[in-house]
């Protein structure tokens, strides 16, 4: 399990895991940004990669509660199980067809690397801002799978960026994500009997 920064290091983890593996198709410079898509196309191709929603993971939402041994001992915290909704966009320019370019390589990318490498969640918490993520230590790997969106899924949810302008996009889940919770439960007495009551009610 991860603590409250885990959601910013899986981003932060997914863009330089793109980055690193835009070559060799990519030969040119790419700048890869954690971010909205651009109000604006850039002058200069890029990527920008945008946590766009966070889910109950639908498996695990009823699997919350803190575990005890059977002692009543506590042995672990309660924990959020999260997906996270990731929009990657590309820019660049279009007689070239760099953001298609770009779209092929992450694709390719997430596909043949589906689980997040523990070598690059190292990399990622270098970040000043991410000093204390402790998501490189938990054992259970995040894995990205493409989501299947038809034209008026996108258009909605395009629709929130407001004078956004489409660009070609690729949208992926990101599961499981677990954040622990930071207070330890109360050591509770075990059941010494079992008991039924039965009340009967006219």
């Amino acid at each position: 399990m991860s603590n409250a920064l885990a959601i910013a290091t899986v981003t932060q983890a997914l863009a330089m895991q793109i980055e690193r593996n835009l070559p060799p198709e990519i030969d040119f410079a790419v700048n890869v940004q954690t971010r909205r898509p651009h109000t604006e196309p850039p002058s200069e191709p890029s990527v920008t990669v945008f946590c766009y929603q966070v889910t109950p993971n639908a498996a695990l939402r009823n699997a919350d509660l803190p575990v005890r041994a059977s002692d009543g001992t506590p042995i672990g915290r309660s924990a959020a199980a999260l997906d996270l909704q990731y929009l990657i966009s590309a820019y660049g320019e279009e007689n070239e067809l760099v953001g298609q370019r770009l779209i092929g390589s992450i694709v390719r990318t997430l596909h043949e690397q589906p689980l997040l490498p523990a070598d690059v969640i190292e990399e990622a918490v270098r970040q000043p801002y991410l000093n204390g993520s402790d998501l490189a230590a938990t054992p259970q790997r995040v894995r990205f799978s493409p989501t299947a969106m038809d034209i008026e899924e996108t258009s909605k949810l395009w629709g929130m960026f407001h004078q956004t302008p489409y660009v070609l996009s690729a949208v992926y889940q990101a599961s499981l994500v677990l954040i622990e919770g930071r207070e330890t439960p109360p050591r509770r007495p075990p059941v010494r009997e079992p008991s039924i009551r039965v009340t009967v009610r006219d």
